[in-house]
């Protein structure tokens, strides 16, 4: 067996795919999607993936099959966080409702029920302002945070089998075309 490598050292496609448990594949189509990764190429077309890279790599991971983005909703979280977030959004301790830890409101033990959420015969009509998407994005992620880890394990169960459906659904469309 091969000595063990330098956390510093550069690590082939191979050993990173096996790392984050994903098909080298999917590592050089996220080189088309994400300009931040940019493996050191070799002879033959060899990658070499910097630490740096590896952990922007988990990152990525974390947000499209953790936090369920898409692969836009991952580059805007990119261009709006920065990849210094992206590194450090998949390990542990890091406040998992996705926010700057500066951005995150401390939440009530016993939270009233917000306006928005009660039924609508109970709502008064008013001309209020709508929310900011930054406000929307915070109350949403507040609500995610609070979901017991067993229902985020079957709301994600349910999530990929509607993009399994998706998926059928478009190559079925296709071979009809």
């Amino acid at each position: 067996m091969a000595p063990e490598k330098s956390p510093d050292a550069f690590r082939t496609i191979s050993e990173v795919a096996r790392e984050l448990d994903l098909p080298q594949h999917v590592l050089r189509f996220w080189e088309t999607k994400f300009s931040q990764i940019k493996p050191m190429k070799r002879g033959g077309g060899r990658r070499y993936y910097r630490p740096g890279e590896i952990e922007f790599l988990q990152g990525i991971k974390h947000l499209l099959y953790v936090q369920g983005y898409t692969i836009k909703g991952a580059q805007k979280v990119i261009s709006e966080q920065g990849v210094r977030f992206v590194n450090e959004c998949w390990q542990d301790g890091f406040i998992e409702a996705g926010s700057r830890p500066e951005d995150v409101q401390p939440v009530d033990a016993s939270p009233e029920i917000p306006e928005a959420a009660k039924p609508l015969d109970t709502q008064p009509v008013t001309a209020e302002p709508l929310r900011s998407e930054r406000e929307t994005v915070a109350v949403a992620r507040a609500t995610v945070a609070e979901i017991s880890p067993d229902m985020k394990s079957a709301l994600r169960s349910v999530l990929t089998e509607l993009r399994d459906a998706r998926d059928m659904l478009q190559s079925i469309q296709q071979g009809q075309s």
